[in-house]
């Protein structure tokens, strides 16, 4: 993918993105923050019978970020917590269309870092 695609990409996710906001009564919630850039993450995600009914987020950060969480919650929606729980930094580059770069890659993958704490800090009611 060129560079111009994947701006563009990046863009349109920051300016539009997807699943924004909380769930009123989670089953799964994580706060995740990234301490080289102080990008933040703040998922909120409903899990029944092992699938993933509904998933949002909140945070700031870079446009890497929240992009990057727009397209993974989409993503993620209505899998088996299990196939999330395989997911690697792969699915990410897949979804951006490009692999950023370094510095920018930790950006990118917080999203699936606050995803797999939130599936392993289930939430009792």
């Amino acid at each position: 993918m060129n560079d111009a695609l994947y701006r563009e990409i990046i863009l349109e996710e920051y300016k539009h993105p997807k699943n924004h906001g909380r769930l009123e009564r989670p089953t799964h919630v994580a706060r995740i923050r990234n301490s080289s850039c102080g990008d933040e993450l703040h998922v909120t995600l409903d899990v029944a019978d092992d699938t993933i009914r509904d998933v949002r987020f909140e945070g700031t950060g870079c446009a890497v970020s929240q992009a990057a969480a727009s397209l993974f919650t989409e993503r993620i929606k209505g899998l088996a917590v299990a196939d999330v729980q395989r997911m690697d930094e792969e699915e990410i580059v897949r979804l951006l269309g490009a692999r950023p770069n370094p510095m920018r890659m930790k950006c990118a993958v917080l999203v699936l870092r606050a995803v797999a704490d939130a599936l392993e800090d289930k939430r009792q009611k």
